[in-house]
């Protein structure tokens, strides 16, 4: 039987649904107006002002869940830009997400965002809130594969600093940026075991230093002061120091939720961290394992820069993202559930 939408009043949404190392995307094909703006992060305010219902229809239950993430493509004002992109989740609106850099890039392949596929591997520049990152797509016989992307400048913004976290006193953090910000923190702190401990214990945990990080830390950023803000904390296994053995961890953002990939923007910060500290070294690539699925990135810090004062370095990350499938939503106007709804 041919699939039909069923009766309804207004619109549609449609979606195709990925997952990059068992972290989803929803990546958002049609149904929202205009998004206004002269800039992507015009446009990331106007739709936070103003079409925020749109985010908790796709994002919240019953459509989505508690730790769905969203792309919604816009119009860039960059012309090396294939596509620019806004990120959504559970709170609002991201700056910048490598897992859904992975798999966009797949995807503007696949979808014919770019006008010229080439072998062995097809570039996607995607312009995100936090500036534009080059994905290259694995393409081969009219197939695509794995992904690499190279980050915005990512660099160190504080290490070893002491804020009181509640439940916990005093914790030492580290702060990076990989088109985010980050609290970086060694999960034997609080006595667990990012791979092996419940999950709501390591989400109590980060969430607690990311409250504490907020109030305590004022951060800034040289470009704008739109991308000066904590997106969560990272809790680690501690092992830092270069190995050719996976390191792993996990990263707790937005409003208590949980990524079940590495974190692209994470290992980018994370690979920052590690150079700044004198960890690692150009061009030598770790693998970096999500406590959640074990699902595996690989990330290097391939060149030095710099952002405003800051010394910095571009980062490479790498990984798979996989279709799960398409969808078309609708909303009855006497569901009073229709503007969705989460349970915590």
């Amino acid at each position: 039987m041919e699939m039909q939408l069923p009766p309804h009043e207004g619109g549609e949404l449609s979606v195709v649904d990925m997952h990059t190392g068992g972290e989803p995307l929803r990546i958002i094909l049609s149904g929202y107006p205009e998004v206004k703006g002269d800039s992507v992060l015009s446009k990331r305010r106007y739709v936070r002002e103003h079409l925020d219902h749109l985010r908790r229809v796709l994002m919240y239950e019953p459509r989505g869940h508690y730790d769905m993430y969203g792309a919604l493509i816009v119009d860039s004002e960059l012309p090396e830009a294939d596509l620019a992109v806004l990120f959504m989740h559970n709170e609002g609106y991201s700056t910048m997400c490598g897992h859904a850099v992975i798999a966009l890039g797949r995807f503007a392949v696949d979808y014919k965002l770019v006008k010229e596929p080439k072998s062995p591997e097809t570039q996607v520049n995607i312009h995100c809130p936090c500036g534009l990152v080059k994905a290259f797509v694995e393409y081969s016989e009219g197939k695509t594969g794995g992904v690499r992307f190279l980050s915005v400048p990512a660099f160190a913004f504080a290490t070893d600093v002491t804020v009181t976290v509640e439940g916990f006193g005093e914790v030492t953090v580290d702060i990076s940026y990989g088109g985010a910000f980050y609290a970086f923190v060694n999960a034997q702190r609080f006595g667990l075991d990012v791979s092996k401990s419940r999950t709501r214990d390591l989400v109590d945990a980060a969430t607690a230093v990311t409250r504490a990080v907020k109030c305590q830390v004022k951060l800034h950023h040289p470009a704008s002061d739109d991308l000066a803000f904590l997106y969560g904390t990272i809790l680690t296994d501690g092992k830092d120091d270069y190995s050719p053995e996976p390191t792993a961890n996990i990263c707790v953002f937005a409003e208590a939720q949980v990524d079940r990939s590495p974190t692209g923007s994470g290992v980018t910060a994370r690979v920052a961290l590690q150079y700044h500290k004198g960890l690692i070294q150009l061009n030598q690539t770790r693998t970096f394992q999500s406590g959640a699925t074990g699902s595996q990135f690989t990330g290097k810090a391939v060149e030095e820069t710099k952002c405003g004062d800051f010394k910095a370095v571009l980062v490479e990350v790498a990984g798979r993202a996989f279709y799960t499938g398409v969808s078309r939503f609708v909303q009855e106007a006497d569901d009073k559930l229709t503007h969705g709804f989460l349970l915590k």
